[in-house]
């Protein structure tokens, strides 16, 4: 522990570039973590919001969930069974606000459910976001495929689909401005086992996302540069020890000679490494958090403590594996040839 902090002191320049390096990669990896968890819940809210359950759409969609079309007679055969299922439609669209603006939403409609907002025919429920956009409660709304108005009943928190609003709506009007009857979804909360339904094909919340092709590549694209970035930091402690241990192979073989242990030696690198990379993350933590609380409202940046300290731990892991792999070449010291080198 001492020869580690001597060292530290005396390499302070060559110790401090290191710790800047993982401090920002570790708030960039943050920061991608935040943007990736922000674009989802912006992209489907919706859906994360509904407690665990079972989503169904008709196989024949092939997993395209605006083609299905769920027969009337297996909906309400199913509702029955099932008292706390919903059956329920999204579709994008527009409205027109009293400006003649429009709006781009996500129409939703579902059966007389506690998990989706009911409204009757001629109203219409909006996520929070278009109130900030200067629609209020009381308003009337224009859809150019349905003939009546659509009233502003009120505002729900985050319920957005694929990076547009949520407008609840009556089945009724649904239908009408999209001209068909049959519902595309049907959901059954709970945690038991999987039921079949003939020609349904059943999917868990995170599986019925994947099915949408803008979800899964936006976040797939996002989650490859996190632990791409994660990577990266495990080859610099790599590479940034492995110089160092070049440069000390002769006074690894003096502290050889003398009795100092192979474990001791690794014990002084890997108390570097420690110091090193919780310092630097939780820096990069700390401001990664303020961030969080402080973004605009227009910024999709959502970071949780519990992903930021995921990432923590994964940092300290690769960091770990990285230093360690480096110092192999401590074990392989021979004191008598590494002091034959010279000292460094």
């Amino acid at each position: 522990m001492k020869m580690a902090w001597k060292e530290m002191k005396k390499n302070k320049v060559r110790f401090l570039i290191l710790g800047s390096i993982v401090f920002l990669v570790s708030l960039l990896t943050f920061m991608i973590s935040g943007l990736a968890n922000g674009l989802s819940q912006d992209n489907a809210a919706l859906i994360k919001k509904l407690p665990e359950g079972k989503i169904y759409m008709t196989k024949e969609a092939d997993q395209t969930y605006n083609l299905s079309s769920i027969d009337k007679n297996l909906q309400e055969s199913i509702l029955t069974k099932h008292p706390h299922a919903s059956a329920f439609s999204i579709q994008m669209g527009f409205l027109n606000d009293f400006n003649g603006k429009q709006r781009s939403v996500a129409f939703v409609t579902s059966t007389d459910s506690k998990l989706f907002k009911n409204v009757t025919r001629g109203e219409v429920i909006l996520d929070r976001s278009l109130e900030e956009s200067g629609i209020k409660i009381g308003d009337t709304l224009t859809n150019n495929q349905l003939n009546g108005k659509l009233k502003v009943k009120g505002f729900v928190e985050e319920s957005k689909f694929s990076h547009a609003p949520v407008a609840y709506i009556n089945m009724k009007d649904y239908q009408e401005m999209y001209r068909v009857h049959d519902m595309q979804l049907l959901f059954i909360p709970g945690e038991g086992p999987k039921q079949e339904f003939a020609g349904l094909q059943s999917f868990s919340k995170n599986e019925f996302l994947q099915t949408i092709s803008s979800y899964k590549a936006e976040q797939m694209s996002l989650n490859m540069i996190i632990w791409f970035l994660v990577a990266i930091s495990g080859m610099l402690f790599a590479i940034f020890f492995y110089m160092m241990n070049v440069q000390k192979i002769g006074l690894y073989g003096i502290l050889k000679a003398i009795g100092v242990k192979t474990m001791t030696l690794f014990q002084m690198m890997w108390t570097q490494m420690l110091f090193i990379t919780v310092l630097a993350i939780s820096i990069s933590a700390v401001i990664s958090q303020v961030f969080n609380m402080a973004a605009p409202k227009g910024v999709p940046f959502h970071l949780t403590l519990e992903t930021t300290g995921l990432l923590s731990l994964v940092f300290l892991l690769i960091g770990f594996i990285g230093a360690t792999f480096s110092g192999i070449q401590i074990k392989k010291v021979e004191p008598l040839q590494a002091i034959q080198q010279g000292e460094v």
